[in-house]
C-alpha cells in the first residue's frame, strides 16, 4: 500500500520567500508519483500568489533528494505507463523552471539521478560543503531524460557527458567549479545562505527577474521529445528490468 504522507511541506520563512522541504527522509527524499503531482501543484500554488518571488527547495534529513524511487517502477507495466511518468518527470520538472518565483535549491545532502534533475530545474543552487551529485541512471539501464539537456546547457557537453555516462559521484567543491552550484557552505548553513539569497531576489521589482527567468529558460523544448520518447524505450527493456530487480533485493 502506497505511503499517503505529504511528500512536500510548504513554509514562508522569510518576507516574499516560500521554502518548499521534501519531507520523505526515511527515503532519503525519494521521487515517487506523488511527489511529481505534489510538486507540479506547489509550483502552480506559489506561482499565482504575487506575495511570493523566490523560492528554496530543500530536503528533510541528511539528502536532497536519492532521485526516483525504484519501487514504484514495479507500477509501469508497458511503454505507454513508461510514457505517462515520463510526461509527470517532465511536467513536475518544468513546474519549477516555469513558475513565475525564482527557484534556489538548497541542497543539503545528496543529490542523485532525480535529485540532480531537480537542482537543474532550479534558476540557482546553495551547496554544502558534504553534498554529493550524480546522474545514476545508467547504472539501471536508464538515461537521465530531462537533467542530460539541462547539463549540457549549465556545465558544458564535455561533463555532461561524463557525468551522464559515468555514473560518477563529484563534491559540493567540484559542482562549484563546474557552475552546477554556485556557492558552497557549511553543512548547517546551506538553507539560511538560500533563504538570504532567496530573500535578496524577492526584494527587487518582480517583473524583471520573472522575465529574465523565462527568456534564460527558452531553447530545450525540442530536446525534451527525444530524451522523453529514448527513456521510455529504455523503461521496457529487460537489462532496465533486471537492474531495478537487483537494487530492490539489496
Amino acid at each position: 500500500m502506497s505511503d499517503p504522507a505529504p511528500r512536500l511541506q510548504v513554509g514562508r520563512p522569510r518576507p516574499g520567500v516560500a521554502l518548499v522541504t521534501m519531507d520523505r527522509p526515511d527515503k532519503r527524499n525519494a521521487m515517487d508519483p506523488r511527489f511529481f503531482h505534489e510538486l507540479i501543484a506547489v509550483m502552480g500554488q506559489l506561482g499565482a500568489d504575487p506575495a511570493v518571488r523566490a523560492c528554496v527547495i530543500t530536503g528533510a534529513g541528511p539528502a536532497f533528494s536519492a532521485g526516483g524511487d525504484l519501487a514504484s517502477f514495479a507500477e509501469l507495466h508497458d511503454t505507454a505507463d513508461h510514457r505517462r511518468q515520463l510526461s509527470l518527470v517532465f511536467d513536475a520538472f518544468g513546474s519549477v523552471e516555469r513558475a513565475g518565483a525564482v527557484v534556489v535549491a538548497a541542497v543539503n545532502g545528496v543529490a542523485y539521478a532525480g535529485g540532480l534533475e531537480l537542482v537543474l530545474a532550479c534558476d540557482l543552487a546553495v551547496a554544502a560543503a558534504g553534498a554529493r551529485f550524480a546522474f545514476k541512471e545508467v547504472a539501471v539501464g536508464l538515461m537521465p531524460a530531462f537533467g542530460m539537456l539541462r547539463a549540457r546547457q549549465r556545465i558544458g557537453e564535455g561533463w555532461a557527458r561524463h557525468l551522464v555516462l559515468s555514473a560518477d559521484d563529484i563534491d559540493a567543491h567540484q559542482a562549484e567549479r563546474l557552475g552546477l552550484v554556485q556557492q558552497v557552505v557549511p553543512d548547517d548553513e546551506v538553507v539560511e545562505v538560500a533563504l538570504g539569497l532567496a530573500e535578496r531576489i524577492a526584494a527587487h521589482p518582480p517583473l524583471g527577474p520573472a522575465v529574465a527567468k523565462q527568456v534564460l529558460s527558452m531553447g530545450l523544448d525540442a530536446g525534451d521529445v527525444a530524451a522523453r520518447e529514448a527513456t521510455a524505450m529504455l523503461f521496457a527493456t529487460e537489462e532496465h528490468r533486471a537492474a531495478v530487480e537487483r537494487f530492490l533485493a539489496r
